[in-house]
């Protein structure tokens, strides 16, 4: 496992630069192996030297592109394939562990988009106009919808324990209202912040 300050969606790229030894470790254990690793959301406490409080959902991520530098260092470059519920913590030898089950979204996605979109956009824009986009305004999001939520959720200007939530979210449908629920107060607060 590998306890980041960072919400991982299904289907969105990781950018990992590794320097601690534990998770050099880890790196090397998952390139000899399948390459997956989980990665779950640090509520309190620090990425490096332990010590942290973690979340019970996170996502797989499997290493797409590693490169090891002189010194030890590795620059990964994951993807997320799928969320997954952590039953329980092992001890963090040589690195984090846990024992993980697979999650799969529960139903289909029968609420339209349409409106968490629209918000997407607009916080984009707003975003932009702060000179604090997270993303062109002009992103393609996936034809499916459970997809398109978590990059929606990816690309917008939330943080990291908004983010988690929707992650943690079981039904699309469910995730689609917080979507437009989180947006909205996004809009509210980036509509004050420009004095409109």
């Amino acid at each position: 496992m590998f306890p980041l300050g960072t919400v991982l969606f299904p289907t969105m790229l990781l950018p990992l630069h590794v320097f601690e030894p534990r998770y050099r470790a880890l790196v090397d254990d998952c390139v000899a192996g399948d390459g997956e690793f989980g990665v779950t959301l640090i509520e309190r406490g620090s990425e490096v030297g332990g010590g942290d409080v973690r979340t019970d959902v996170g996502t797989v991520a499997r290493i797409v592109q590693v490169e090891r530098f002189e010194d030890g260092r590795f620059a990964v470059a994951a993807v997320g394939t799928r969320r997954i519920r952590i039953e329980r913590w092992l001890a963090d030898d040589p690195y984090p562990r846990a024992e993980v089950v697979d999650w799969e979204d529960v139903g289909t996605t029968e609420t339209a988009l349409d409106d968490a979109d629209a918000l997407f956009r607009r916080a984009l824009a707003l975003a932009a106009e702060l000179g604090e986009a997270p993303a062109p305004l002009d992103v393609e999001l996936a034809e499916d919808p459970a997809t398109a939520t978590f990059q929606i959720g990816a690309l917008a200007p939330l943080g990291p324990l908004d983010r988690q939530a929707l992650l943690a979210t079981e039904r699309p449908d469910d995730r689609v209202t917080l979507l437009v629920a989180q947006l909205t107060d996004v809009v509210e607060l980036l509509r004050a912040r420009l004095g409109r």
